[in-house]
């Protein structure tokens, strides 16, 4: 009875922050309130906070989903460092042709990283809450259930931890996310021309309809490829393959959430939704997962070596 308490109050806590966020947001910054999508978003919110528990629910004998002290730290850690790292990335360095504003996000480890480590409750709360507060801070405005699709990378990436064996676990997390980085990609291949709707450029007479560049469109195999040579690189270290090949999925499927949510709430088709927003967005994330995600796992791993725990 005690577990099944503290994920439903990590849950709460992560809607009251989305709550707080955005009515005491909007009061500092007028962008950040919500338009008439905001009971829709929030119904996204409620539907991935929903799938969070029912995995709990089939589940909940794994020690992963324990929540005491130690886990709360690491959650305030872990959020506060992606609202940061998100804050100095978003729009503010690099940005990939989407429908949407979407940048190159390093930060997309730490959601990754805090699942795989610390278990798959801290790993969405990192991912949904820090992404909230980054979006805050960055001040171009708020989209809740974007924020709920960072927070299922992180606990995708800590279910992990079901498996004592998770050497195991990797040939399955491997098909399963190639089989979804190929029917992403033929239907971009499918659809080569789809607008890029933020895109303006006066100069060259473009105002939105500017079609999504080849890199873009094919980040995500790209991407695939090369978590799939680190996860054979580092065969022999089953703590850095396995965090790199969960975090991808966790990847694939969290952002794909997010996406996918559009199509009711911003009106976009499925074409738009995957290839103009999902593709370019969780593409240039499996790179930064492949180079950062093996850098935390191992400095984490030295850190742990070094005291003893």
């Amino acid at each position: 009875m005690k577990k099944v308490w503290s994920v439903v109050l990590s849950l709460a806590a992560v809607l009251a922050f989305f709550l707080g966020i955005w009515l005491i947001g909007r009061i500092i910054n007028p962008s950040l309130n919500l338009d008439q999508t905001a009971l829709l978003r929030f119904v996204f919110v409620g539907v991935g906070l929903l799938i969070v528990f029912v995995v709990y629910l089939l589940t909940k004998n794994s020690k992963m989903w324990e929540v005491g002290t130690r886990q709360v730290v690491y959650m305030a850690i872990g959020a506060a460092l992606y609202a940061i790292l998100s804050y100095l990335f978003n729009g503010t360095v690099f940005v990939v042709p989407s429908v949407s504003q979407v940048a190159l996000r390093p930060a997309i480890a730490i959601p990754m990283f805090f699942g795989y480590a610390f278990g798959p409750v801290v790993g969405f709360f990192t991912g949904a809450v820090g992404n909230m507060f980054g979006d805050a801070l960055t001040g171009f405005g708020l989209s809740p259930q974007w924020s709920i699709g960072n927070g299922l990378v992180g606990f995708v990436a800590g279910l992990a931890w079901l498996f004592t064996d998770k050497k195991k676990s990797l040939n399955v997390v491997l098909i399963v996310s190639a089989v979804l980085a190929a029917l992403a990609t033929v239907l971009y291949l499918v659809n080569p021309n789809t607008a890029n709707g933020v895109f303006f450029d006066a100069a060259n007479n473009i105002f939105g309809d500017a079609k999504i560049s080849l890199g873009a469109g094919l980040s995500l195999v790209v991407g695939f490829v090369i978590v799939l040579l680190v996860r054979f690189i580092f065969h022999k270290n089953i703590d850095v393959a396995a965090a790199v090949t969960w975090a991808m999925l966790g990847n694939i499927l969290g952002i794909g959430f997010a996406a996918v949510s559009d199509i009711w709430i911003n009106g976009y088709s499925p074409v738009v939704a995957l290839v103009g927003e999902f593709i370019p967005s969780a593409g240039p994330n499996l790179i930064f997962a492949a180079i950062l995600v093996p850098l935390l796992v191992g400095a984490y791993a030295s850190i742990q070596k070094q005291t003893g725990r």
